[in-house]
């Protein structure tokens, strides 16, 4: 399956709904009157695209109405095209330190599926012949440690991890000699959840950060903010608080295939002008996917191939 085939899949929820709407409220008036476009309006924002975005496509669909009347009007190709437009398409790819280890810090809520996503990606890296180490830095919920030793003996990745309830800027550090040891290419540390409204347990995270970056100059070299899709908008709040603290350098949206929410991550892209790197429409390791803001925004509206 190519990338737009995994992007129409995942994004299957959000638009089948959205697009059954839209043509339901059109084929329902033949002119664009103030009550369509109220419709319209209540569509986009219920697929959470913001409304700054949907702003820009009504604008769009009201010119393109006035210059070639109902007939020929695509309402779904215009907001596909403006929906690209505010996606970010520059620094897409996995930053990379200039020489040695590249240290990567996945960060986020509870819940959001950053252990999975660790593991996901460091088996990307591997598929594409380069190697990595996973960190096991929730060391707080034992679970979790479990869960990323799971994934890296299913994905051949080594996982560096301490004893239960051990400091997790000390696990982090020793991963990075680990790693060097191993000549790796990737670290990545999978740092333990928390609510973006928890100052003290921000400031640990904080901690674990000025520590690996004595250890290792430059790191974090990626801060990766790992999102759950079917959060909507709340997703949103979560991301403004992270970037004030961490300086987030991309995201990652997970669970999309989950939720008719999907169009949060254009929302989030126009306020915060973060790119999306990652957004995982399954459960499987390659279901985790590289962002392409054309794909997407075509699976989000279009049934093109």
């Amino acid at each position: 399956m190519g990338v737009l085939g995994f992007f129409k899949a995942g994004l299957r929820k959000t638009k089948d709904r959205m697009v059954h709407e839209i043509k339901r409220v059109l084929s329902g008036s033949p002119r664009l009157n103030a009550s369509t476009i109220e419709d319209l309006e209540r569509i986009l924002l219920g697929a959470d695209l913001g409304l700054a975005v949907t702003s820009q496509i009504l604008e769009a669909v009201r010119k393109a109405y006035e210059s070639q009347g109902a007939a020929g009007l695509d309402v779904l190709d215009i907001a596909a095209r403006v929906v690209e437009r505010n996606l970010l398409a520059d620094n897409l790819e996995l930053r990379r330190s200039p020489a040695g280890l590249t240290l990567v810090s996945m960060i986020g809520v509870n819940g959001t599926g950053k252990t999975t996503t660790a593991a996901k990606l460091a088996w990307k890296i591997q598929q594409n012949g380069q190697t990595a180490v996973l960190a096991a830095c929730d060391t707080f919920r034992a679970a979790a440690v479990d869960q990323l030793k799971l994934w890296g003996e299913r994905l051949k990745v080594p996982v560096i991890a301490g004893a239960h309830g051990a400091d997790p800027a000390a696990v982090a550090h020793d991963a990075i000699t680990a790693a060097q040891a191993r000549q790796a290419d990737y670290l990545f540390l999978d740092t333990a959840g928390r609510q973006h409204t928890r100052h003290n347990l921000m400031q640990e995270l904080q901690k674990v950060h000025r520590v690996v970056g004595r250890k290792l100059p430059g790191a974090p070299h990626e801060v990766l903010l790992v999102l759950d899709g079917s959060t909507g908008m709340n997703a949103l709040a979560q991301a403004r608080e992270f970037h004030k603290a961490f300086a987030v350098t991309g995201l990652v949206v997970t669970k999309l295939d989950g939720t008719s929410k999907g169009g949060m991550v254009v929302a989030i892209q126009k306020e915060l002008a973060l790119p999306v790197k990652f957004i995982g429409v399954g459960e499987q390791p390659e279901d985790l996917q590289p962002f392409n803001p054309r794909e997407f925004a075509q699976a989000l509206f279009l049934d093109k191939q």
